[in-house]
Order: structure tokens, then C-alpha cells, then sequence
């Protein structure tokens, strides 16, 4: 368990390597920062002085280790748009976005997994077709489309839920703040938190579903009824647990989708998160948030995939870990 444990830790390492070295690319390479940072009216010799004082003549090589450094330590430069340290403008606007990725996964989880259970327990109810019917519709329509529909019906035709922001919030410490304390925070949270939610809730719904079809018609699911085990301990205790490696996995990649692509369903409710912020940036070529961004997404699927191969272990004992080459 820890020599595996060990060599994903390494394989994370690499991998954050190559997506830094792609951002410092981006960063270094993709137009001048001087000719962002400074105007029209500098002179050739003020240019020269900030280039040095930014480190831009060192080597290539230098310059990349010192990106490397600095990103550990979560310095990302100023940005060219607010003239501010990007660390703080995500400190501000990370807890925004974790705040309703973390409520659009609970959602999902707890909505999809009770669905996909009863699909499969109960293949041919009403019930069973009504959620599979109305589970296209997360899958077929596109994010934006379902936030605009949500805004349409409850906000401008009922007038129940706010149609964008994020409400009264509270700082609890320091930059970090939360909408999940005042009222309209929660109203606020509501709309978006289930359109960024909705097709990860149907994913998971039938995974659920085909996971649960497919155990059930085993052998030893067979063995467990022939020896008289209640209905409830075996669709529970051994069909349900048997399902949970891909719904994990599944799971897992998905709680790091919901962080990366949150950008759609920000800029619909106007939700201050960090996808608001990376859509501004792009609009101004704000080199320093754009390659921050990078970094800080590539860290969240890493650490994901991480956790989800080690909890493969703790859900699945027939897994081996000894033999495993990679």
C-alpha cells in the first residue's frame, strides 16, 4: 500500500511538471509581458530595466526553475488586468467556486445514486422510466441552455430564486467566505449549483443503474439468495458495495470536471468564482491568471485521481496492489 502509494505520488509529481512547463510556455512565449505591463509612452531604456528586474533576460532554464519555485509557493506574478497579485484575486475567488462545485457534487451523489439504485432494483416501474426519461435531459442539453431555462422559470417567471450572484456572504477566515450562513446565499446557490450538477446527477444515475443490472445477474448474487439472505442485505451488502469502484472513479473525474469547466455556469448566474475569473482574463490576455489557472486545475485532477486509486483498495480487496505496473 505505501510503495503504491509512493509511485503515484511520484507520477503526480511528473505530471504537474510537464502542465508547469506548459504554463511557463504559455507565460514566457505568448506575446511580450512588457508590452502588457507598460505604455506606449515607456522609453526603450525603462523597458530594459523592468525586463531585468523581472528576470526576463536570465536563461531559459533559470527562469522555468524560478516559475517552478515561486508556483510551489503559490506566487503567480501580477496580474496585467487588476494590477494585483494573482494569488490574492484566486484566494478571493476560490472559496466562490469550491463553495458550488462542492454543492453541485453533493447533489449529484445524493440524488444519482438513489435513482441509479432503484432503476436497477426496479427495471420495469413507472418510476424506473420516468428517471430515465427525464435523465436525458441533463445528458442532452447543453449547460448553458439548462441555466437559461432554471433563470427563464424560476427567477423570471415565478420570481422564487435569484438569477445571478451570489448573495450575502460571510468571511469565516481570512479571504475565505460562504454563502451557505446567510439566506440569500442559499437562494442564490440553488439555481446554479443544479445546472452544473444536473449531467454529472444523470452520469452517475446510470452508471448506477448498469452497474447494478449487471451484479445482480452474477453468480454469487445467486448463491446469496439460495441461502436465504434478505432482499435488503444483499441488494445492500453486496450488489450496492460491488457497483462503487467505477462509481467512484467516475465520480472522482467528475468532481474535478465540475472545478475545471464551472467557467459555462459561472458566466451564466454571473457567479464570482474562479471560471469568472479565467473567461475575464481571456478576454485580456491576461497571461498570469490564465497560466495560474492551469496549474491550479491540473493540482485538483492529480490530487483526485490520487486519492480515488488509493480508495480503490478500501472498496475493492480483490485489487492488487503488489502487482500493479502502474
Amino acid at each position: 500500500m505505501l510503495a503504491f502509494a509512493i509511485r503515484r505520488l511520484f507520477q503526480a509529481v511528473g505530471v504537474m511538471l510537464v502542465v508547469a512547463l506548459i504554463s511557463f510556455v504559455m507565460f514566457r512565449f505568448v506575446g511580450d509581458p512588457i508590452n502588457q505591463m507598460v505604455g506606449v509612452d515607456t522609453t526603450p531604456a525603462q523597458r530594459a530595466e523592468l525586463r531585468k528586474e523581472l528576470g526576463l533576460d536570465d536563461p531559459v532554464t533559470v527562469q522555468f526553475t524560478r516559475f517552478v519555485y515561486k508556483a510551489a509557493h503559490f506566487d503567480f506574478g501580477i496580474s496585467y488586468q487588476f494590477k494585483r497579485p494573482v494569488s490574492q484575486l484566486i484566494a478571493q475567488r476560490m472559496p466562490a467556486t469550491l463553495e458550488l462545485s462542492f454543492v453541485s457534487a453533493v447533489f449529484a451523489l445524493v440524488v444519482g445514486m438513489p435513482m441509479g439504485v432503484y432503476t436497477g432494483l426496479y427495471p420495469g416501474s413507472w418510476l424506473s422510466r420516468f428517471f430515465l426519461a427525464t435523465s436525458l435531459i441533463g445528458i442532452s442539453l447543453p449547460t448553458f441552455l439548462i441555466g437559461i431555462l432554471l433563470i427563464f422559470i424560476f427567477s423570471v417567471g415565478l420570481g422564487w430564486l435569484p438569477s445571478f450572484g451570489r448573495g450575502n456572504t460571510v468571511a469565516v477566515w481570512g479571504y475565505w467566505t460562504t454563502g451557505l450562513l446567510t439566506k440569500s446565499g442559499l437562494e442564490s446557490l440553488i439555481l446554479p449549483a443544479i445546472t452544473l450538477g444536473l449531467f454529472q446527477m444523470t452520469l452517475i444515475m446510470r452508471l448506477v443503474r448498469g452497474e447494478m443490472l449487471e451484479v445482480l445477474r452474477t453468480d454469487y448474487i445467486k448463491f446469496a439468495r439460495a441461502r436465504g439472505l434478505s432482499r435488503r442485505a444483499i441488494n445492500f451488502g453486496h450488489a450496492l458495495k460491488n457497483t462503487l469502484v467505477p462509481v467512484i472513479t467516475i465520480t472522482g473525474l467528475q468532481l474535478g470536471s465540475i472545478i475545471a469547466f464551472s467557467i459555462i455556469t459561472e458566466t451564466v448566474f454571473q457567479w464570482p468564482g474562479m471560471g469568472l475569473l479565467f473567461l475575464q482574463a481571456v478576454q485580456q490576455v491576461d497571461i498570469p491568471i490564465m497560466a495560474a489557472y492551469l496549474l491550479l486545475i491540473a493540482f485538483v485532477f492529480t490530487l483526485i485521481n490520487f486519492i480515488v486509486d488509493v480508495l480503490y483498495v478500501a472498496v475493492d480487496p480483490r485489487i492488487r496492489i503488489g502487482g500493479a505496473k502502474a
